[in-house]
């Protein structure tokens, strides 16, 4: 005979409220040691005719704190900065992202603040879990002209599906240049879509459609691509990982850059593209602390002005990498990065090169 409680032993217990605001804190630490393996270029790319270059050195990459904050059911306040900024002039750098965002459902969510404006891959998840040293050249040369890293304005983002196919989407229109500024620099905008088809969950294939539109001192510019991901499964713990991208826009930034005597009338002609191909092979060896071994190596083609002034950087960086913990909790990553121009300028960073790095990092 169960005894009596006085209750209802059926009655359903209300789940605890959630008192706001919610706060969760991240970090990140980067540390590399690089050597720089050709005569006379610098840790930064740059040539030099004559003099002493310093071609070993250690180097804090990153050394990012993150604070989000939920201040209600749908809301979110997010702050991250880079602490590592400091160590050169922190204008227009150090805070990296600084948003709020309201989510009605997984249909509709709203962006205001800075943030990165999803445009590619490279926008939809943090360096800390790339699969390279660091994002492609790409991404930081369509930086440059405001359609990827971190941008000021407004997004709208979310999901649904047509039929059986899963698509994620985002709009997002920005002032696009750059971060941390206390204005735009024009009355002009610039608009960005991204549309990912989700076409094999098994396989994770998406494929990724960019376009984006704008005014940059009352002239039209435009930027689009294209991106694909499939992963495989070739054995119990090895997996064939790969993503592949390509992009062509105005490069406004170049051409505003220089003296109205040197550049030609037309906007149009100052038009850069890029391609990069980057396969991973993952074997989860889950041995102790080691979690995972990878290695991966991005081919990645990239010319800022072809249709003018044609000098394509080709870029090849090999790495291996060792995953501690789960999630990438700490990494230990030993790369190289090979550049190759068609054409190389003495005393400029257009010239070939070959940098070897080492990188320890942690996630807490």
């Amino acid at each position: 005979m169960q005894a009596q409680t006085g209750k209802d032993s059926t009655a359903t217990v209300a789940p605890a409220k959630v008192k706001y605001p919610v706060f969760q804190f991240k970090g990140l630490f980067q540390a590399r040691y690089l050597t720089g393996l050709t005569e006379n270029i610098d840790l930064n790319g740059l040539h030099h005719s004559e003099g002493d270059v310093t071609r070993n050195s250690f180097d804090i990459k990153r050394m990012r704190t993150q604070v989000k904050a939920a201040i209600g059911d749908h809301t979110e306040v997010v702050a991250l900065v880079n602490l590592a900024d400091f160590k050169s002039d922190p204008k227009n750098k150090v805070l990296e992202n600084a948003y709020i965002k309201y989510t009605f459902n997984k249909h509709f969510a709203f962006t205001l603040g800075q943030f990165r404006p999803w445009f590619g891959i490279e926008e939809t998840y943090p360096v800390d879990i790339i699969k390279s040293m660091d994002f492609s050249n790409q991404y930081y040369e369509f930086g440059k002209n405001g359609w990827t890293s971190f941008q000021i304005g407004a997004s709208m983002s979310g999901k649904f599906d047509i039929g059986k196919l899963p698509v994620t989407y985002a709009i997002s229109a920005v002032n696009g240049n750059g971060r941390n500024q206390e204005m735009d620099k024009d009355n002009g905008k610039q608009y960005l879509s991204r549309v990912v088809l989700e076409l094999s969950k098994k396989y994770n294939i998406n494929f990724g459609l960019n376009g984006g539109i704008g005014e940059v001192f009352k002239k039209e510019v435009y930027a689009v691509g294209l991106d694909l991901t499939a992963d495989y499964q070739i054995m119990d713990r090895l997996f064939f990982e790969t993503q592949m991208e390509a992009k062509q826009a105005i490069n406004h930034n170049l051409y505003f850059s220089l003296p109205v005597d040197e550049r030609t009338p037309y906007l149009s002609n100052y038009q850069m593209r890029g391609f990069y191909f980057l396969p991973n092979v993952r074997y989860e060896i889950k041995y102790k602390k080691l979690s995972a071994i990878e290695f991966s190596c991005r081919y990645e083609y990239l010319d800022s002005n072809f249709r003018i002034n044609s000098n394509p950087r080709q870029s090849l960086v090999p790495m291996l990498g060792f995953e501690f913990l789960k999630d990438y909790g700490a990494r230990i990553q030993l790369g190289m990065q090979i550049d190759r121009y068609k054409h190389t300028v003495d005393n400029t960073t257009t010239h070939n090169n070959n940098l070897l790095i080492l990188q320890v990092q942690s996630r807490l």
